[in-house]
């Protein structure tokens, strides 16, 4: 696939994302995760968000998906900037998320890098402000 084709991916799979306030877990796996996929996350497993780590089986990053919506109530999602080279796509935007335990929102930059083979996602690293994540588990 080209590169303006894995933006489409995206674009569709991040609009999805967003509409249903983080339930489009089954469109994100039907459509860009491939059967292979290095996820990681900058937490890395932290205990504010122990669902946030790194994955390298598919079926664990369920896992990721099950333990963010268990905790986390989306606000919004907006990823409004794809940059595109090869196999490699950097989405950039902002989200906001409550936590369910405490109430308290946390608002974050969000940056996004992606790498395709054949059509699906192979790798994946996300980098947010943790410290606001952070504070936000705080009572």
């Amino acid at each position: 696939m080209s590169s303006e084709a894995n933006v489409q991916l995206l674009k569709e799979a991040y609009r999805r994302w967003s509409d249903s306030k983080g339930q489009s877990v089954d469109h994100w796996f039907d459509n860009v995760i491939g059967p292979q996929i290095k996820f990681d996350s900058i937490p890395r497993g932290a205990p504010a968000v122990p669902f946030a780590k790194s994955y390298d089986d598919r079926s664990e990053l369920r896992g990721y998906f099950d333990g963010l919506l268990a905790d986390w109530s989306m606000q919004y999602y907006t990823m409004n900037e794809y940059v595109a080279e090869g196999d490699a796509v950097v989405v950039r935007g902002k989200c906001a998320w409550t936590n369910k335990k405490t109430g308290k929102v946390a608002e974050t930059p969000k940056v996004d890098f992606w790498r395709f083979k054949d059509g699906k996602a192979v790798e994946f690293h996300e980098y947010f402000d943790t410290a606001c994540v952070y504070a936000a588990t705080i009572t």
